[in-house]
């Protein structure tokens, strides 16, 4: 039996979008002339993850906010990690926390 080989395209040519050389051929996620700024907050009144995903769509809507990751300490205060393109103003992180339901400890 003699092995034959069909090149279906789908190795790396190294001119994707997503910049790894992956050839997919995708828009890159955050461009490379983008900084990512990460802010750390202490939210209170946070217990359970109802209150986590209430924070976390609240702080997702907020434009240039890429990332947003919740450590929950049930009944204490919270840690919560968000990563931006533009930095996040304080005011629209309290008012989004708020909105939310909870507070933003300063």
């Amino acid at each position: 039996m003699t092995e034959q080989r069909i090149d279906l395209g789908l190795t790396s040519t190294g001119t994707g979008g997503c910049g790894s050389g992956c050839g997919c051929g995708h828009a890159a996620s955050t461009p490379a002339s983008a900084a990512i700024a990460t802010d750390t907050l202490r939210v209170e009144g946070m217990t359970c993850e109802h209150c986590v995903r209430a924070v976390t769509e609240e702080l997702s809507a907020l434009d240039g906010v890429d990332v947003v990751d919740v450590e929950l300490h049930a009944g204490g205060t919270s840690i919560v990690r968000i990563a931006t393109t533009d930095g996040a103003d304080d005011a629209r992180l309290a008012a989004a926390i708020d909105e939310a339901g909870y507070t933003l400890v300063r």
